[in-house]
């Protein structure tokens, strides 16, 4: 039975632990994966201001995550520090996208709010029309390209008392000596997929390593989400595909709907 994507070849520009799932979507439906991972995730703590979140923990209202890489890396500190996730206490959950609610729910936690639309400032639109937002005391997971957005509108907007604790962060990765560079430079590919500004700005940077070869097929653009094809359309790309649903089965589908036989 002929699958939809054969003899398509896609290429991945997450960080290296995050392409596989992704990838495995793409190859059951009979692509060949390139990966080229643009980014590399790393834990950041800062000791003084974790001790002083950690201290407080119970004083929250809410807890905000607006990526799985935040989810994974504050869980890591926190069971560094308590054996019992009941030690989180009476914390409501809000998460941008599914792919974050999924990993806090690996957690046996229930989340209590997620925005229609995967997007950090409808997450702080929604939250304060629905919820008593007036003085309430929220802590926002972050990493360390997190826009202002969410916390600017919980603060100005919604009266909030929010704190940010980062717990990790972006660093772009140097792919000039990477075997997979060199393939994607001698053939290019049908696709090359963004799902984050950050590997937008890390592939402008390294564009000249990146650059195709005369014979090589030039790929069309796919993109998450509105944010990241703002940021490749600022570096003078243009985009092909753009997930209707910002999440890695959106993606899946995008690229089905464009490319699928």
């Amino acid at each position: 039975m002929k699958k939809k994507l054969n003899g398509k070849t896609i290429v991945l520009t997450r960080s290296k632990d995050q392409c596989s799932e992704l990838g495995t979507k793409l190859v059951n439906l009979g692509a060949a994966i390139l990966e080229l991972p643009l980014i590399k995730i790393l834990p950041y703590i800062d000791k003084e201001t974790i001790d002083d979140v950690f201290a407080e923990l119970g004083s929250y209202e809410w807890i905000i995550f607006t990526s799985r890489n935040g989810v994974q890396h504050f869980f890591n500190i926190f069971f560094s520090r308590f054996k019992d996730i009941r030690c989180i206490g009476g914390l409501r959950i809000a998460c941008v996208g599914q792919g974050t609610v999924s990993e806090v729910e690996k957690f046996h936690l229930e989340v209590d709010f997620m925005p229609k639309e995967a997007l950090s400032e409808n997450l702080a639109e929604e939250l304060i029309e629905s919820q008593s937002m007036e003085n309430a005391k929220v802590l926002v997971i972050t990493g360390n390209l997190n826009r202002e957005t969410l916390v600017e509108t919980l603060e100005h907007k919604g009266n909030a008392i929010v704190d940010t604790l980062q717990v990790y962060e972006t660093k772009t990765e140097n792919l000039s000596n990477n075997p997979s560079a060199k393939i994607f430079r001698e053939k290019g590919a049908d696709a090359i997929v963004f799902s984050s500004s950050s590997a937008v700005k890390s592939f402008i940077e390294q564009v000249q390593s990146l650059k195709l070869e005369p014979n090589a097929k030039s790929p069309l653009i796919c993109s998450i989400g509105p944010i990241t094809s703002q940021t490749i359309k600022e570096a003078g790309l243009k985009v092909s595909i753009e997930a209707k649903n910002h999440t890695l089965d959106g993606i899946v589908e995008s690229i089905l709907e464009k490319l699928g036989s």
